[in-house]
């Protein structure tokens, strides 16, 4: 009994007491990473502010003035912060977007009337599909980017059933359909396009993220024609399109990809634009735009973006991408076989210059360009005459035409869905037990936040 009394009896920890302890641990650790955040991103502004005013070269009592404004804005901001935001201050005006998780709705804040896109993700289809990591990489990278080539995100929140993300709505749509309106680009067209989306993705490199799913659906336009960076679901994990075994069973899907083979470049464009938008809908995605070393096991690095914006390149400048075919698995075998699949059809011209960068863009990641920096792409000859320090104040290659702050007629048309119905308590799923993974997801924008009752400068009348 002595000898008990000295002992202590260890017993197993069971699932669900291991599982508290993680929510608690995770919980304690974000609301005090939080407080160390917000208060560095505080300083911050404050920084930036005094700044501004020497710039200015402010006299005294107009300093004054402006710090006493700044203090107020930082106070509303803390009130804010700690307003719950909800579906209900926002009106859904239209989809504008539809994909495997979830879709995207052109929205308007009740409050100060600004217009919105608002992505919304099931919950369960993110926990059954294994995307939660992925979710979680787009709102840490939608956080951090804050700068002129990504798509800026102004709140993430969430409820029982869905997540939510409010980003700034680009009506200029998507590279995509640019490119199922338009036959081919030009070569000048293609340089701007091109020059913008190489700018992006460095962008993205210097925070230190790798895209990997850089494709023309992904590239969209603000309202003057300038390119932004979107759907960063995919900077960690992958999905099906990323999957070697997804492609393994050629066996049972015969290549039916002859006649196609056998199809002139003006036969093959029609063909990849009739069945372009269920690839860009589906759950699985296409592996049209994927650099061939993330299929493989042996691991793959920043360069593997570059690779997608070579095939870009080609689709923009021929008019379907390199590798299209009749099956996802007959491209993925064309895509691992590059070497010999990779060609340009003789009856649509190409300059040389182009060809090069092309084919510098595709081909195995060590002799790839961007190999030593994002200079060495820049120099290539392509690029001649590109004003890289100011290519983004200047006119876009292709014009947008903006009637109005909510002009949609750059989208498709997407019936109405019942994602944001409110389910009877009886049939509702209990995902609470697995919410804490979506701990901490709630993010407000210092700017989204203070800039109340006027419309943002980039959506005034004046400077669309």
């Amino acid at each position: 009994m002595a000898m008990m009394a000295g002992t202590t009896a260890s017993f197993p920890m069971s699932n669900h007491t291991r599982e508290r302890v993680t929510v608690a641990k995770l919980t304690l650790e974000n609301f005090y990473s939080n407080l160390i955040v917000q208060h560095e991103e505080r300083e911050t502004r404050q920084k930036k502010l005094e700044v501004a005013m020497e710039e200015e070269g402010l006299a005294d009592e107009e300093k004054k003035l402006r710090r006493s404004q700044h203090a107020r804005k930082e106070t509303e901001f803390l009130r804010l912060k700690r307003t719950r935001l909800g579906l209900d201050d926002f009106e859904s005006l239209k989809v504008i977007g539809r994909g495997a998780f979830g879709e995207v709705r052109l929205v308007q804040k009740k409050d100060t009337g600004h217009i919105y896109a608002m992505k919304i993700l099931r919950k369960a289809d993110m926990l059954e599909k294994e995307q939660v990591a992925h979710i979680r990489a787009e709102r840490d990278i939608l956080v951090e980017a804050d700068g002129a080539w990504v798509v800026k995100m102004f709140y993430s929140f969430q409820d029982k059933r869905n997540l939510y993300l409010i980003m700034e709505f680009l009506p200029g749509g998507d590279m995509m359909t640019l490119l199922m309106k338009k036959d081919t680009l030009s070569e000048e067209e293609t340089q701007f396009y091109i020059s913008e989306t190489v700018l992006a993705i460095d962008a993205i490199h210097q925070l230190g993220f790798i895209h990997r799913d850089i494709k023309p659906d992904n590239l969209l336009l603000d309202a003057k024609g300038h390119v932004k960076l979107s759907d960063f679901g995919l900077c960690t994990g992958l999905k099906k399109a990323h999957r070697t075994e997804f492609y393994r069973n050629l066996t049972h899907n015969p290549p039916s990809d002859f006649s196609f083979q056998n199809m002139n470049s003006k036969r093959k464009a029609e063909t990849w634009k009739k069945n372009r938008r269920q690839l860009a809908y589906s759950t699985v995605g296409t592996p049209d735009y994927i650099a061939p070393e993330v299929f493989m096991q042996t691991g793959y690095n920043k360069l593997c973006d570059w690779w997608s914006l070579g095939v870009i390149m080609y689709e923009m400048l021929i008019g379907y991408p390199p590798f299209c075919s009749e099956t996802p698995q007959e491209t993925y075998r064309k895509v691992m076989n590059w070497k010999e699949t990779l060609v340009f059809p003789p009856e649509v011209p190409i300059s040389e210059k182009a060809k090069d960068l092309i084919l510098r863009f595709c081909i195995d990641s060590e002799n790839r360009i961007g190999n030593n920096g994002v200079e060495e792409i820049k120099g290539h000859p392509f690029f001649e005459g590109v004003d890289w320090g100011h290519i983004r104040e200047r006119p876009a290659a292709i014009p947008i035409e903006i009637k109005s702050i909510d002009d949609t007629s750059n989208f498709d048309d997407f019936p109405e869905s019942d994602i944001l119905q409110p389910v009877p308590n009886t049939t509702e799923p209990d995902y609470k037990s697995k919410d804490w993974v979506f701990l901490n997801y709630t993010y407000k924008r210092f700017e989204g936040l203070t800039q109340r009752g006027s419309i943002p400068t980039y959506m005034k009348a004046g400077k669309l």
